[in-house]
């Protein structure tokens, strides 16, 4: 247990570090991804928060959601390879997740665009049933 705290530690550390960018990074507003979503142009929307989050809210699931939690993305992004050449819409809760995972994937060769406002932006402005939290 005591490693696997370590581990955690060390991986969150190594996210943080790897992860910052001092350029704007591509975004899409919640209103334009409601839009590619009706309009059938669905994107990979990868969620980066923790699991016991996915229980409080979560965007509507489409065939191409994906969940992998920030602090496990340097040692899981390799599950998305079969994306790399799409469109990745990356959530968390309000976008500062999101924002290091978008830096991280930028620099991994991926086309991957935050979602502004994360899910308090889609409660707040596309579906008021998504609880805030």
């Amino acid at each position: 247990m005591i490693f696997e705290l370590r581990s955690r530690y060390h991986v969150q550390r190594e996210v943080q570090s790897n992860m910052t960018s001092e350029l704007p990074l591509p975004e899409l507003s919640v209103r334009q991804l409601k839009q590619k979503l009706d309009a059938g142009k669905e994107p990979v929307v990868l969620d980066v928060r923790e699991a016991h989050e996915l229980l409080i809210a979560s965007l509507p699931r489409t065939k191409n959601t994906v969940h992998i939690p920030l602090g496990q993305l340097p040692i899981r992004f390799h599950e998305l390879e079969r994306h790399k050449e799409e469109e990745i819409v990356v959530y968390c809760r309000s976008g500062g997740r999101s924002q290091m995972a978008v830096n991280f994937l930028l620099q991994n060769g991926f086309r991957a665009r935050n979602l502004k406002g994360g899910i308090l932006a889609w409660s707040q402005e596309i579906d008021p049933q998504v609880p805030k939290y």
